[in-house]
């Protein structure tokens, strides 16, 4: 019970108070930027995929804690979003807007689509709104009738979906046409809509995503995901993301429970032991994982999401293998390692984003558009709700 209680204090007294305090009552939503050294930059432009991300957070946070303060914060976020995140001519959500709510840059991401779902679908648990519910809906159809092709999920298109350049979701140098990680974050949305609406149509999408990872995105011989393709699913770049492969085997598995498929649970299932076997193999030093390896060589920063989701990977691997204590122990020294190392002991901070090797802390931003509650905050949820000992 240690771990549980300190990962439910964490939450309550550290991670919920500092978001709550980049809630923005002038303009709504919440301030996108605070760098390293604390300042908080209240002009800067607030990206959607972050205020769905607090929005799914809050919403979450609320259906577990109960705290009625934290459902009124899920509201704030969903009333920024209907009001300045939803491109309202052409529809689908923007990328970012400015601090006022003005459309800033007008990219329609499937990525940033299938986050807003996840939020919307959360909200509405939540709250109970159906409003909210028919939105993310809607947003469903959308990718699904402007974002894919029939072999799959394609990436980034303009404010009326003709296509554009993948920077946004490219790295290591590729231009990606499609991508382990945005395929990855659909499941999610689409497993959370799923979830609170039983649509069928919604259904039939997650069998056919996880026929994609299973066919074209998982790689048997190397025992990994691989992560940026062309059109054709040729991998583009050698690269080991231990933080997406850690990440995947949980989430996957949540969406083939909320299938309610043995079959299916059980062939995917196969996929995922092997993916944390091999991170756990390949990755875990004992107290952490780095980020990636490319061609071979292990980039040794220690990523604040990538130590989240271990602990989050690694606890569900344990609970559906408890024989396997090694996980279980796994879990707790990376949450040892995230109090010593990860979390910013200075008032008025969080998490750093990356520490190196040595555990010195790389003067990034401790908020920015990708840094967010999502990973940390969702990982205390999952101990919680889990509960494991």
């Amino acid at each position: 019970m240690i771990m549980v209680n300190e990962i439910k204090q964490e939450l309550v007294n550290g991670i919920i108070p500092f978001w709550k305090g980049f809630r923005d009552d002038e303009y709504g939503g919440y301030y996108g930027y605070m760098d390293f050294d604390l300042n908080v930059d209240r002009k800067y432009e607030k990206s959607c995929i972050l205020n769905s991300r607090i929005l799914w957070f809050f919403s979450s946070a609320y259906k577990v804690l109960g705290d009625e303060s934290l459902l009124d914060e899920a509201k704030h976020a969903y009333e920024f979003l209907l009001k300045y995140c939803l491109d309202k001519k052409d529809g689908g959500t923007f990328w970012s807007v400015t601090y006022d709510g003005a459309p800033l840059d007008t990219t329609k991401h499937t990525y940033n689509q299938a986050f807003t779902i996840y939020g919307l679908s959360s909200y509405y648990d939540a709250s109970g709104d159906e409003d909210a519910l028919k939105l993310a809906l809607s947003l469903y159809e959308l990718i699904e009738k402007k974002m894919r092709d029939e072999d799959g999920y394609l990436e980034a298109f303009d404010r009326e979906f003709k296509p554009v350049s993948n920077e946004k979701l490219s790295e290591n140098g590729t231009e990606a046409t499609r991508s382990m990680n945005t395929l990855l974050h659909v499941m999610e949305g689409y497993t959370e809509l799923y979830r609170v609406s039983g649509d069928n149509r919604v259904r039939k999408s997650l069998y056919e995503v996880l026929d994609i990872v299973s066919k074209k995105i998982y790689n048997p011989q190397l025992h990994r995901q691989e992560c940026f393709f062309d059109k054709k699913y040729n991998s583009l770049v050698d690269l080991y993301s231990y933080g997406h492969d850690i990440e995947a085997a949980w989430l996957i598995n949540r969406t083939t429970d909320i299938l309610c498929d043995t079959e299916l649970s059980e062939k995917i299932g196969k996929i995922t032991d092997d993916l944390v076997s091999e991170v756990y193999k390949v990755a875990f030093d004992g107290r952490s994982i780095p980020v990636e390896a490319e061609n071979g060589i292990v980039k040794e920063d220690r990523v604040w999401w990538v130590q989240a989701e271990a602990i989050n990977g690694f606890l569900d691997a344990y609970e559906r293998h408890p024989e396997k204590k090694e996980y279980l122990n796994a879990a707790k020294a990376v949450w040892d390692y995230i109090k010593e190392v990860i979390i910013d002991k200075r008032e008025g901070s969080e998490w750093y984003w990356y520490v190196d090797a040595e555990g010195v802390p790389a003067k990034e931003p401790i908020v920015e558009p990708w840094k967010c509650p999502y990973h940390n905050g969702r990982m205390c949820l999952e101990v919680i709700t889990r509960n494991v000992t």
